[in-house]
């Protein structure tokens, strides 16, 4: 081997050495995608705000990847329960919570009771506020939330956060899955054409604003936006400090021309302490110095405030990463 390798450099003209060569070799920097670092965020339905953030996030990300070295990319998944396990199993790196799956999550509370508290989950930040939209068919005769009981309703797909928030609500109104003549387990991307269809009545589903998800059915065949109020919503509201009442505003969507009352909780993007703290930083770093690039790419993100967002509706402590930036950049 060192016979045909020595011939072939004299052949090239050249006087290095076997040693010195392979010195060259070893020496010479790695090629940049070696050297990349990849980080996965999950989101939810590929017509959600979720999905639609995630991918603003990496974008915002990927434009900078040549200096950085870290390439991201984004998954449409279940929802936030999903996000939170995969997140925990190590096979997400970051994800998008409601706010309220994340306390429960990092307290071992609610659908995390069995599974323990997640005591490595850390906060990023948080985005839109997710107001909880319940939405009847034009011709359903549904005017309130209660006008639902015997009808056929989709409660959301297991994993996501609004299910386990259907489940809440239902449990403080004294009453589970039954209350409906029908429970349904539809993805957010599946609710809107079986509503439009005539196979269900409503569903349920917490999501920024404006959204696709509501914008289709409403167009397509006059759904109407439903008041979510009463004793159970208001005895929520006050347990828990990640709900707030909120109104859904009129004129967003076709045929609802007046503010809707409903209550809500926040988006929130969560990791794990195990991530490595120089990628979280550069998360953030992407979001925060593209501030306005960021806000213009989903409507229910154009409100969003610095200041707000490292501190309201996170439920967890700081991940390094984050709290290194904001520092930095005088937020806390």
């Amino acid at each position: 081997m060192r016979k045909y390798f020595t011939q072939y450099m004299r052949a090239k003209g050249t006087t290095l050495t076997l040693g010195a060569a392979l010195c060259s070799m070893m020496l010479a920097p790695l090629p940049v995608a070696a050297q990349q670092k990849f980080v996965s965020i999950g989101t939810g339905g590929v017509t959600g705000v979720y999905y639609a953030a995630g991918g603003a996030i990496c974008r915002l990300v990927n434009k900078d990847r040549a200096d950085h070295g870290v390439r991201c990319s984004v998954e449409s998944t279940g929802g936030s329960v999903f996000n939170v396990n995969t997140i925990k199993a190590g096979e997400l790196d970051l994800g998008v919570v409601q706010s309220d799956v994340g306390y429960n999550a990092y307290n071992g509370e609610g659908q995390f009771t069995d599974s323990g508290a997640y005591k490595k989950l850390r906060s990023v930040f948080s985005i839109h506020p997710e107001p909880f939209t319940v939405v009847a068919g034009k011709d359903s005769g549904v005017k309130q939330f209660t006008d639902l009981k015997g009808k056929r309703f989709n409660v959301g797909n297991p994993g996501s956060g609004t299910r386990a928030s259907m489940e809440q609500l239902l449990a403080a109104m004294g009453t589970d899955n039954s209350f409906f003549s029908l429970a349904s387990e539809l993805r957010p991307d599946e609710h809107g054409q079986a509503l439009c269809d005539g196979k269900i009545d409503g569903f349920f589903y917490g999501v920024g604003h404006p959204s696709a998800n509501i914008q289709d059915p409403t167009t397509t065949c006059g759904a109407k936006i439903v008041p979510l109020t009463g004793e159970a919503v208001d005895g929520l509201v006050e347990k828990y400090p990640y709900y707030a009442k909120v109104e859904i505003p009129g004129g967003l969507y076709p045929g609802n021309p007046d503010n809707v009352p409903t209550y809500g909780v926040l988006a929130t993007f969560v990791t794990s302490e195990d991530v490595d703290d120089a990628v979280v930083y550069e998360v953030v770093k992407a979001v925060f110095n593209n501030f306005e690039d960021f806000k213009r790419l989903h409507p229910a993100l154009s409100h969003l405030v610095k200041e707000d967002m490292v501190k309201n509706g996170l439920s967890a402590p700081l991940h390094p990463g984050a709290e290194k930036f904001y520092k930095e950049q005088g937020l806390l």
